[in-house]
């Protein structure tokens, strides 16, 4: 090799140890601003949050009114506080709530101030300390249908059970709700063989408004919000059972329905489940009832012929929305039923349910607990 050679592999040997070291020096000045940043930003996300938790303004005392709502989650009465200027960040109260696994929230008209810390107005906000007694107060039960929550509804402000009912199966009134609730509202509240769009959406609870004559709107809003926030339990059981919201509460509202106080609701819901499996009709006399839009002690046999969507005696498969509103045990028994060969169930006289496995047996019960009475 001669010595030009040696010179330029020398040459090219420094070049590359300089450009090196260049590189070296420039990934120490990213990785040391890099650094800096994270501690900046850290550091100031540390005194934010610490800040946001801390009263808006400890000098001021002014008391102001907040309204929250019934069934309100966390997201929305931190929104409220918000607003209000009652608390710096609404994100902070959310994950202040989550990390101190804050919860039971009370509705209703309070009097906050700014000079009240985070952790003081969660504690007032959980034991209730409201502004006054509620101005228009009721309770749905468990198991109503939408005729009855309207006429509750039409009691409570003074208004004719007529005006209610219209309203709450306004078609514009029910998209405009669609579109506010679309985690729990679809368009499948507005097939055409849904009786009432509003069926088994409005919680069983009570409910309780801090100023007179609160509007239709105002009503409906509380009781779905009140929906919304029980659902929200539910979200990955309804995932995993893959089940609509409006599937599950059709189903939920048979449940409730068939149910006594003595019933293993979890049996009954696993009884619909393996008849739809293998397709065989509900026939669950309740959806006749509800068909025929009545009440009655005895479901006769001409009954069982009533040519609507809601029959089950003569339609597979679910209905084509719930039937009645349905509590927490009824939902939980529409995501969780039991394992179970039974085909069939009777309530006896008494209220208890006896299940079957085979049509012949049920007849068997039915015998002896129905027909010998007559």
């Amino acid at each position: 090799m001669g010595a030009d050679k040696k010179d330029i592999i020398r040459k090219k040997l420094l070049d590359q140890q300089r450009e090196a070291r260049i590189v070296r020096k420039i990934v120490m000045i990213v990785s040391t601003v890099l650094v800096l940043l994270i501690v900046l930003i850290g550091g100031g996300g540390y005194l934010y949050v610490t800040s946001a938790l801390k009263p808006m303004n400890p000098n001021n005392n002014q008391v102001k009114k907040v309204d929250i709502p019934i069934g309100s989650s966390v997201a929305e009465i931190a929104t409220e506080l918000e607003k209000n200027g009652i608390i710096k960040s609404a994100q902070v109260f959310k994950y202040y709530v989550k990390l101190k696994n804050e919860g039971g929230f009370m509705a209703g008209n309070y009097e906050l101030s700014p000079s009240m810390d985070v952790a003081e107005i969660v504690n007032r906000l959980k034991t209730g300390k409201v502004l006054s007694n509620a101005a228009v107060k009721f309770t749905i039960p468990e198991g109503t249908q939408l005729k009855e929550i309207a006429d509750i509804m039409a009691k409570a402000v003074k208004q004719p059970d007529a005006v209610i009912i219209n309203k709450l199966n306004d078609k514009q009134f029910i998209k405009s709700l669609i579109v506010k609730y679309p985690d729990i509202l679809t368009n499948e509240i507005l097939n055409t063989s849904v009786r009432y769009p509003l069926e088994g959406y409005l919680f069983p609870a009570t409910y309780s408004f801090y100023k007179p004559n609160p509007s239709i709107e105002e009503m409906v809003t509380a009781m779905l919000n009140k929906t919304r926030t029980v659902l929200s339990d539910y979200t990955i059981e309804m995932k995993q059972k893959k089940l609509s919201i409006h599937e599950m509460l059709t189903m939920a509202s048979l449940v409730e329905e068939e149910a006594t106080g003595k019933t293993n609701r979890k049996m009954i819901a696993s009884v619909f489940y393996n008849r739809i499996q293998k397709d065989m009709p509900l026939q669950t006399d309740p959806t006749v009832l509800y068909a025929e839009g009545r009440h009655k002690d005895k479901v006769l046999y001409k009954d069982l012929e009533v040519n609507s969507p809601y029959n089950t005696y003569i339609h597979t498969g679910l209905p084509p929305g719930p039937i009645a509103n349905a509590g927490r045990t009824s939902i939980e028994a529409a995501l969780d039923p039991a394992k179970s060969d039974y085909y069939y169930f009777l309530a006896t006289p008494s209220g208890n349910i006896i299940f079957t496995k085979t049509l012949a047996e049920h007849n068997q019960v039915k015998a002896k607990y129905i027909t010998s009475k007559k």
